[in-house]
């Protein structure tokens, strides 16, 4: 087994490597994508630079856009959570950058999820008080932008879905609105709580379907991902954090240890 599979199963694989330069996901083999990009907010993350520039940071985000839309089925399915916008280090249009990047790779556009994260304490700056000299709006809301590879009509796969009629009311209502995650209890600087993926993956895949996060974190996608019954698999730069994955996914989504290889 190659050094940077981290560990491997019939259901779940952990690819300890850079997203850019990884050989072990075939072209055209992932039927969704769900996933949180590093936001260039200068996060302290273990083995990724937070604090590009803006124009290095949409450089990088074409160059893994590009493999992931090679990675894709051509029925396959991109869910993008990102900024809305950013105002640290200067005022970005994050979220409209990125999804006019994703169409310019080839992606096609479906939708926009507005995730109504209700953390008002992100408010950093109110720019001049009560004046309308110079004030700040920032909104405490993210997206999740969803995309396409050829066509949205889902022809691949076994098929069966699991989502519930309550669920796919209330979800394709295009506000979602649920509690962000805790870093001191994750143990990671930025992770997304699973009910993101989770409703991503009974939305937009069939049971039994491939699902890749390539910013995996600490394994919230591959939870979500192993429970729900779809294979998982997560690409990671940081091998402290595959461990963190891999501790998480025994204890929270109680896979059982004796089937695990871990790579050396």
């Amino acid at each position: 087994m190659k050094n940077c599979i981290f560990f491997e199963d019939e259901w779940l694989k952990i690819i300890n490597e850079d997203v850019l330069k990884t050989d072990e996901i075939e072209n055209n083999s992932i039927d969704l994508i769900v996933t949180s990009p590093p936001y260039n907010v200068d996060i302290k993350y273990n083995s990724h630079n937070d604090k590009l520039s803006y124009k290095e940071y949409l450089e990088f985000s074409r160059r893994w856009l590009t493999r992931c839309y090679e990675w894709l089925k051509e029925d396959g399915r991109f869910c993008l959570n990102i900024p809305l916008d950013k105002n640290k280090g200067g005022q970005q249009s994050v979220g409209a950058d990125l999804t006019t990047i994703a169409k310019q790779i080839g992606f096609k556009y479906h939708s926009t999820i507005v995730w109504n994260e209700g953390n008002i304490s992100r408010r950093t700056a109110w720019g001049s008080w009560l004046s309308a000299s110079a004030p700040y709006v920032i909104a405490p809301v993210e997206l999740i932008v969803v995309l396409y590879k050829k066509r949205w009509k889902k022809t691949s796969g076994s098929k069966k879905s699991d989502v519930t009629r309550e669920e796919f009311m209330e979800w394709t209502n295009g506000l979602w609105t649920f509690s962000g995650e805790s870093k001191k209890k994750i143990g990671h600087p930025a992770p997304f709580p699973i009910e993101l993926p989770k409703r991503c993956i009974k939305l937009f895949s069939f049971v039994g379907d491939t699902v890749l996060d390539p910013f995996m974190g600490s394994g919230t996608t591959l939870i979500a991902a192993y429970q729900l019954r779809r294979k998982g698999i997560g690409i990671e730069i940081d091998r402290n954090y595959c461990e963190l994955a891999m501790e998480r996914l025994i204890k929270e989504a109680r896979i059982k240890e004796e089937r695990l290889f871990v790579g050396v």
